[in-house]
């Protein structure tokens, strides 16, 4: 009977293909091993182009604009990250820095690095590598508690200043969005196979 490795933690399990909607988890560490998804691939492929897209008004666009006495001053990822740096706070700044646009970028990248190599039936000696990345780097690519951020932000500052939102903060929103449907379209399982798949016919 064939034999599969759970990613984690290396357990030998049997290979069962879960259906649509269906969820396997490894018995030893909880690692989830499937979680199958309609066209998984292609759609991956899809949403890290818009990921890509997204990602650069997100980050250089302002966010919230505040308006006080007649001074306006336009907020943007960077700038909230250089402005950590200047008041000493190198740690919070370097956080921030990672978790909302370093891994953020880099999941973007991976996931559009690895569907496209699959989709067009492109082998390469780095796949899996990309993919163990990608896997690892999904815990860390954390946008939703920046966003969070922002809104207790915007609540401390409408009492004091008038908020403006700017379309970084769309585009912001609109990359949290894509970046939860491309962890949920994800299907590890399959990925892996094809990869496997794509190596073998490499090498003969």
């Amino acid at each position: 009977m064939a034999l599969a490795a759970c990613p984690e933690c290396d357990l030998l399990l049997n290979r069962h293909q879960a259906v649509v909607g269906e969820k396997a988890h490894c018995p030893r560490c909880g690692y989830l091993l499937q979680r199958p998804a309609k066209q998984s691939v292609e759609r991956t492929l899809a949403l890290s182009i818009a990921g890509l897209i997204l990602i650069f008004p997100a980050n250089l666009l302002p966010l919230v604009g505040i308006k006080i006495l007649g001074n306006s001053h336009d907020g943007t990822l960077w700038s909230g990250v250089f402005t950590l740096f200047s008041e000493g706070m190198w740690a919070v700044a370097i956080l921030v820095f990672l978790s909302s646009m370093c891994f953020p970028m880099l999941n973007i990248l991976l996931s559009l690095f690895v569907s496209f190599h699959l989709h067009f039936k492109k082998p390469s000696k780095y796949l899996s590598v990309w993919l163990r990345w990608l896997q690892h780097l999904e815990e860390w690519a954390m946008l939703e508690v920046y966003m969070l951020g922002i809104i207790v932000a915007c609540v401390k500052l409408a009492s004091m200043a008038e908020v403006q939102f700017g379309l970084g903060l769309y585009a912001f929103i609109a990359l949290i969005i894509i970046n939860g449907m491309l962890t949920s379209n994800l299907d590890g399982y399959l990925f892996w196979q094809q990869v496997r798949q794509l190596n073998k016919t490499h090498e003969n």
